[in-house]
């Protein structure tokens, strides 16, 4: 299997570096642009080519390892679902409402749906659907499991596209969370469906530490959801517990504070988010 993980992350690596440039320049002669935290225009929702590769690495995977098909669509379904509703809010979305609570009082208070709200709503559906697919529910317990599961997943999702403020802050986000996963279930053959998410995420991360593309809502949304479906798949109840508490108080935390200057007010955050960016 080892062989067959480090095949398909190679083409994961491949496929992604060469398609970055393409899908970037096809989005700025569409004039799908936006400007970055430094003003200048660059082409948004690159993050598109993290699911488009999960088609080919996908399809290889299943090929090498047929008794890892069911979880491989799971995966695949969540990627391609969130990266559709994060291109709907790249493209119409608007700042009017910030955060989660913001878009949810949006709707809830004013009576209008934000494209943030309506991929907050559809993303849990997703999550929940992906949750009722890995368990059989025959007693209480597993209602209540379908539920932190689905929770894991939606935050899992959301948090990550917090971190997608400045350049690389996403990516690294997310190979922090999947080091811990991988560390936590090495030896669970499910570690291998982020093992090939993570060669197009490192192949996509030197256009993103040098500002010349973003991934936006389309391309963070994929890492969230990914790292918590690995999640649910790999981590035992306690620590689902305590990361699913993990999430909630980073959701709080953010909904109160600036992230980005608890960041830059800790020097260790600030040196880890500066890692590779240009200054």
């Amino acid at each position: 299997m080892v062989i067959y993980g480090i095949i398909v992350i190679s083409l994961a690596y491949m496929v992604t570096y060469s398609t970055v440039p393409v899908i970037g320049k096809m989005l700025a002669k569409a004039d799908f642009v936006r400007p970055n935290f430094r003003g200048d225009m660059i082409p948004l929702g690159v993050g598109i080519v993290f699911a488009l590769a999960l088609l080919v690495t996908g399809s290889v995977w299943i090929l090498l390892q047929p008794d890892q098909a069911r979880n491989t669509l799971l995966f695949l379904f969540a990627a391609f679902s969130m990266a559709l509703l994060g291109l709907v809010d790249d493209v119409f979305g608007s700042r009017e409402a910030s955060g989660l609570k913001g878009h949810l009082k949006k709707l809830l208070v004013e009576g209008e749906l934000t494209t943030g709200a309506l991929k907050a709503l559809a993303g849990g559906m997703v999550s929940l659907l992906i949750s009722l697919a890995l368990i059989k529910i025959e007693k209480i317990q597993d209602i209540l499991l379908v539920l932190l599961n689905t929770f894991i997943i939606a935050l899992s999702a959301n948090a990550i596209n917090l971190l997608d403020l400045r350049p690389g802050r996403a990516i690294k986000g997310y190979l922090l969370l999947a080091a811990f996963l991988v560390a936590f279930g090495y030896n669970q053959e499910e570690v291998w469906l982020l093992g090939i998410l993570t060669g197009s995420v490192l192949a996509y991360l030197p256009f993103d530490l040098k500002a010349q593309t973003m991934m936006g809502d389309t391309g963070s949304n994929v890492l969230g959801i990914s790292v918590g479906l690995l999640a649910v798949l790999v981590l035992p109840l306690i620590s689902k517990l305590v990361y699913f508490g993990l999430l909630v108080l980073f959701h709080l935390y953010t909904e109160k504070f600036s992230l980005t200057r608890t960041i830059e007010n800790n020097r260790v955050l600030k040196f880890i988010d500066m890692i590779g960016r240009e200054k």
